[in-house]
């Protein structure tokens, strides 16, 4: 799978809460949050989901990111949308935006309460693990839109099983 000529970026696959669960993630509790960075098409105009989704909390950047049904990496401090304006990958014009979705926006300055990783018990797409940003009154998750990236805002369906960090 190409990573679209990110700089820097080499995704750790990662499968199941028990490969994921790592203390960095529950040390970003009480940090504020800075900055969402999602890669934007610029010709389409549209967010491009197969890219990692970077949550940046200053002192560290998490990156993440899913493919097929239940892989999920989870990245630090590789990816600097600084550095990486705007460039093109095969036929694609991207860039590294802060403010493409109002919802993820609305965040920034916000002090992180808690990492909870969802586990997904319905049927089909079994170990297929989001990661979730709680914040005072909302939350970010970053879970899997079947192959790539989909961010989702407010409380998890019943269907997931949390783990808090």
């Amino acid at each position: 799978m190409s990573y679209f000529d990110i700089d820097g970026y080499e995704p750790q696959w990662l499968l199941g809460t028990s490969d994921i669960a790592d203390a960095r993630l529950r040390a970003l509790t009480g940090h504020t949050l800075r900055h969402v960075w999602l890669l934007w098409d610029l010709d389409d105009d549209e967010w491009f989901a197969d890219a990692p989704v970077l949550l940046d909390f200053g002192h560290e950047q998490v990156e993440i990111s899913h493919q097929k049904f239940a892989d999920l990496s989870v990245t630090w401090n590789t990816i600097s949308p600084a550095r990486q304006r705007t460039w093109t990958s095969g036929i694609f014009h991207l860039a590294w935006r802060d403010d493409a979705r109002a919802e993820a926006a609305a965040l920034h300055g916000q002090r992180l309460d808690s990492v909870e990783l969802l586990e997904y018990a319905g049927p089909g797409a079994s170990g297929m693990t989001p990661v979730s940003f709680v914040f005072p009154g909302d939350r970010i998750t970053v879970s899997n839109g079947l192959d790539e990236n989909l961010l989702e805002f407010g409380d998890p369906d019943p269907v997931y099983r949390r783990t808090r960090l």
